[in-house]
């Protein structure tokens, strides 16, 4: 059904001084002459008791070693690398080449585009229509702190908004994928519109507001597609240039290679669709992105 074109470096932890101290008798020297522990005590607000107040390092430190369990709970080969902080100025967002609909800038229509111009060594991941509800892909996924934008489709996800509700709690990001996920270049400019526009009223209900960010089904688009989906109030419209399954991945260039800023697609499946679950899916994905050196950055951060 699916039409191609065609996810730690960490300094290690500073070693603790154990000589040249002594027994310091007084914590000022201690504090002084840097012999002092991991983290300085104050009072507790209203306690008048201490509390240990971590040092930048040694939170540094000790929320590496909670990924490191992670990514050993979930059997990934690697802590997965932490992205880059956003960008401060936006990236320029236009149609990919050969990409574009007649009147695509004088129209300024939403832009079809595949990777993110950035000089980051990052990929996106995007997961499209909201079949499988895997709680241990939540779980996952919230536990490795791994960013990634949804594209659902209300017919595959009004089973179980509360999944997404959960999902979206945890910081990532839902988008319009359609009512129905019908071949839109097959439909009228009207039905098209309604297509768009009503998953983005279910959006606004359910979850709380009208995305930007939109997806074809597919991959397909023409030109009402574009022009419908501006009129529902959409600005970007990213498709993507890699996509993982749970045993392969399809490679939307000849070369097989990721590029910085690639957009990466994989689907809510699960054992009824493939020989594997999505946890096992995620697995692929961070092994090889991780073992080539990219980081999964937030799309949404870049547009």
């Amino acid at each position: 059904m699916r039409a191609v074109v065609q996810k730690d470096k960490n300094r290690p932890l500073s070693g603790r001084l154990a000589l040249g101290c002594g027994a310091a008798a007084f914590a000022s020297a201690a504090l002084l002459s840097g012999c002092a522990g991991p983290a300085e005590t104050r009072p507790a607000s209203g306690q008048g008791g201490p509390v240990q107040v971590l040092r930048p390092q040694d939170r540094q430190a000790t929320e590496h070693t909670r990924l490191a369990a992670a990514a050993k709970h979930w059997g990934l080969d690697q802590v997965p690398l932490t992205p880059p902080p956003p960008p401060k100025k936006k990236p320029e967002i236009t149609a990919r080449a050969g990409f574009e609909v007649a009147h695509q800038e004088d129209w300024d229509l939403p832009p079809v585009f595949t990777t993110i111009p950035t000089r980051q060594k990052v990929v996106f991941l995007t997961i499209d229509d909201g079949s499988e509800k895997d709680r241990d892909f939540l779980r996952m996924m919230r536990d490795l702190k791994i960013p990634y934008t949804a594209f659902l489709s209300n017919y595959l996800v009004k089973d179980d908004y509360g999944y997404f509700r959960t999902m979206q709690s945890y910081g990532h990001t839902l988008n319009n994928h359609t009512l129905h996920h019908p071949y839109l270049p097959g439909l009228s400019y009207e039905q098209q519109k309604d297509e768009i526009c009503g998953m983005q009223d279910i959006m606004r209900k359910q979850f709380g507001k009208r995305p930007t960010v939109f997806r074809p089904p597919y991959g397909n688009y023409n030109q009402d597609t574009l022009r419908a989906a501006k009129a529902c109030g959409i600005r970007y419209a990213p498709i993507w240039n890699e996509e993982v399954y749970v045993d392969h991945w399809e490679f939307r260039e000849d070369d097989q290679k990721f590029r910085r800023g690639d957009i990466v697609l994989t689907h809510f499946r699960g054992r009824s669709d493939w020989d594997g679950t999505m946890v096992d899916d995620m697995r692929r994905f961070l092994n090889r992105i991780t073992r080539e050196g990219y980081a999964v950055a937030r799309l949404e951060d870049y547009l």
